[in-house]
């Protein structure tokens, strides 16, 4: 049965550790309820906006005006235009928008402002005077006021200057308009005076470079043709032109390369005529075998012998002794023969030997001969090619002064056109600034009116959603699903939401008000309670919390009730010896004439039970209810927890099991003492109550661990005292009984 109820909780109870990010979502719904709730302080907030911005415009308007007076400064590409290349060199725009930001950097920097205050209109103006005529002063309020803007696509710089009086603007930009293009101007005539000096300097020391150069190129070359008699040092200009030397040089190279491959053949024949000269006879040999004379005589005295033994044969048979004599004859010619042959073949293999040993050892001396033509064929291409190299490095040193003189004569004739151009300056005035006739942005009323309003609504959403984040109570059924995950039973509304119950101990709500909303909702929790299991898994039911005064006692009794109003008969135990609350709710009803003989039976309780003082029997007693019996705590024990743990407490549900259909125990709270943990592990069911004015999902959390620590059976929770809250479905379902109880009342 433990193993089962491990099971059961290890289903219904939620993880310990809870995802921050999951338990501040919201749905769609549940936004457009806390809207709802909160509506009345959105409306104030936004209001309070309305008037403030209002407000603060018409102060701004009033004591501190400000007008923006503005012109644009025309900059040009500060490419310069090549008077002899038809067509203008395109910038790419990021250059060209740099070129500009540049521009309005020069503007704005300090020794501009400086310069501009020094001017007698500036020092004229109400501005300036205000600011008791301090440099730093007004140099700080042109820093903060004065803007200089480069367009991106445009090939403009907006200069503007924002101050109280409109006219006072207007002179400003001006002055300044005019004295950066003057100093612009300036600027850049003194610019090209400049480089015009620097470029004749350096056009006179390059011409002194280059006669030099010319000089020593002459010297090269008649150190060369004294030294090596080579003329022609001038690089060749034709593709299938040749020096003399290097044609002999290739001419050699090609042929020690064909003699290289011919001692490389040669080489393999003798190693191959080597190898014959040991070897088989070849057909080359057996050819030179049968040209030999003496091979010829030999061969032709065998074959005459051999056809007069044919005869001897035919007429004497072969023991014959002129045949023999004849045999004998013919096997030494054959002797000779062959002795004749291996010298034959001896002879032309080492005179074939011979020969080819002898060609090598031409060629190697033709090679060797060849080799030192070669070397000197390279010392003179070497000669030929530092020589060459030399006069190369200087001719280019030539070439390149005599390029950078051409170029430095351009640029003289290119800055004397641009001295003359009249777009120098790269910047150009498109006109003079005039005066502003509205306020500026910051000071006109559809700035502050929306923006107060926006920003007071904006306030009090965020107001509005602050209050419920912070808020960590567990006060809908919604938040108990999302956090808890533990099945809910039943929500009970606070007593405030039910005028029915006004004036009753919210314990006896079942029975002493039971058309109200409270009872319905306690008969809900036993129906749902029944469904949620077993008979045999509602035999014993434990009931508790997490902290003190979260409605388990009132749960409990109301559920005996509804239990006892079901025709069933209950045991209701009160297992809280700390705070017992069944004696106080229950008043023990002791007639005159039984005072004294039930005086000790009415101080007996559920501790004595577990201690052994006395028999269930004795410490039960009636609620007067009829079907509903409870035992009181009793006296409170040394070692509470202990005492429940024990098996007389086991044995004693046991027992009244048989004389009850449902046994309720109203616990100690879980995060308190450790009383309910020790009757979670016994008990069938456990339920727990969570409060909606005072639990907060933490304390829930631990609740809910803690008795899944003992694998307790947690059937579900119960929300007590829950209040509606607009735009929720709890309010909606209190309307609608409210309507449904009056029609059928009214109908009764």
């Amino acid at each position: 049965m433990a193993e089962g109820k491990a099971t059961t909780s290890q289903h219904r109870v939620i993880p310990a550790g809870m995802r921050s990010s999951e338990m501040k979502s919201f749905t769609a719904k549940e936004v457009l309820g806390i809207l709802r709730r909160h509506i009345f302080m959105i409306f104030f907030l936004t209001t309070l906006g309305l008037i403030a911005g209002g407000g603060t415009w018409k102060f701004l308007q009033k004591y501190s005006p400000k007008y923006t007076a503005t012109t644009y400064i025309q900059v040009l590409s500060p490419v310069t235009t090549d008077p002899w290349v038809i067509g203008a060199t395109q910038l790419q725009k990021d250059i060209l928008y740099a070129y500009r930001t540049s521009i309005a950097n020069l503007i704005k920097q300090q020794s501009t402002l400086e310069a501009l205050l020094d001017r007698s209109n500036v020092k004229q103006t109400n501005w300036f005077i205000n600011k008791d005529r301090d440099i730093r002063k007004a140099v700080r309020d042109l820093s903060k006021n004065f803007i200089a803007n480069p367009h991106r696509d445009s090939e403009f710089v907006e200069i503007s200057m924002t101050c109280q009086n409109p006219e006072e603007a207007a002179n400003i930009v001006n002055e300044m308009l005019e004295l950066f293009l003057l100093k612009q101007k300036t600027s850049e005539t003194k610019e090209i005076r400049d480089k015009l000096t620097q470029l004749d300097q350096q056009r006179r020391d390059v011409e002194a470079d280059l006669q030099a150069t010319e000089d020593a190129l002459e010297e090269v070359r008649a150190t060369v043709r004294e030294e090596s008699g080579i003329t022609d040092l001038e690089m060749p200009t034709g593709r299938n032109f040749q020096h003399t030397v290097t044609l002999i040089l290739q001419s050699l190279e090609s042929e020690k390369i064909k003699l290289d491959m011919a001692i490389s053949q040669l080489q393999a024949d003798i190693s191959n005529l080597e190898e014959l000269a040991i070897g088989p006879v070849t057909e080359q040999i057996e050819y030179a075998i049968e040209k030999d004379p003496l091979m010829t005589v030999l061969a032709q005295q065998l074959a005459f012998q051999e056809a007069q033994l044919t005869g001897l044969l035919t007429r004497f048979g072969e023991n014959h002794r002129e045949v023999l004599n004849l045999r004998e004859s013919i096997e030494e010619a054959k002797k000779q023969r062959t002795i004749r042959k291996a010298e034959i073949a001896d002879i032309t293999r080492q005179a074939n030997l011979k020969d080819a040993k002898d060609y090598l050892t031409v060629l190697l001396e033709w090679f060797e001969e060849l080799e030192g033509r070669i070397q000197k064929a390279e010392e003179k291409q070497e000669e030929l090619d530092n020589a060459r190299v030399d006069y190369d490095k200087r001719l280019r040193i030539r070439d390149e002064r005599q390029g950078t003189l051409d170029e430095i004569k351009e640029q003289i004739e290119k800055w004397k056109t641009k001295a003359n151009d009249p777009e120098t300056p790269k910047v150009q005035s498109v006109g003079l600034a005039p005066r502003p006739l509205e306020m500026v942005f910051s000071r006109q009323w559809w700035m502050w009116l929306p923006s107060g309003t926006m920003l007071g609504f904006l306030l009090g959403i965020g107001l509005a959603f602050l209050i419920e984040i912070t808020n960590d109570l567990v006060r809908t059924p919604n938040e108990v699903f999302r956090y808890l995950r533990i099945p809910l039973l039943a929500v009970i509304p606070n007593a405030s939401e039910d005028n029915r119950v006004r004036g009753i101990e919210l314990c006896h709500a079942v029975r002493q008000a039971p058309y109200s909303i409270i009872s319905e909702a306690y008969r809900r929790f036993s129906m749902n309670l029944k469904l949620s299991g077993t008979v045999e898994s509602l035999k014993t039911i434990l009931i508790s919390s997490g902290m003190p005064g979260d409605g388990k006692t009132s749960t409990a009794v109301n559920l005996a009730t509804t239990f006892v109003g079901a025709g069933k008969k209950v045991l209701l135990i009160d297992a809280n010896f700390r705070k017992p609350s069944l004696n106080i709710l229950f008043p023990k009803m002791v007639s005159n004439n039984l005072q004294n003989l039930e005086a000790a039976h009415f101080s007996y309780g559920l501790s004595s039970i577990l201690m052994r003082q006395c028999s269930s029997n004795d410490a039960i007693r009636t609620s007067g209810i009829e079907g509903l019996d409870i035992i009181e705590s009793g006296p409170l024990p040394a070692n509470p927890a202990e005492l429940l743990s024990n098996p007389q407490m086991e044995e004693l549900l046991k027992e009244q099991q048989k004389n009850y259909d449902h046994i309720i125990i109203d616990g100690a709270p879980v995060l308190l003492v450790s009383d309910a943990k020790a009757l979670a592990g016994i008990v069938d069911t456990t339920v727990l109550v969570f409060n909606a004015d005072s639990t907060n999902i933490g304390s829930a959390q631990r609740t809910i661990r803690e008795m899944k620590d003992v694998n307790a059976n947690i059937a579900g929770c119960i929300l007590f005292a829950a209040r509606t809250i607009k735009g929720g479905y709890f309010r909606e379902q209190l309307k609608s009984y409210r309507k449904y109880l009056k029609a059928q009342i009214a109908g009764s």
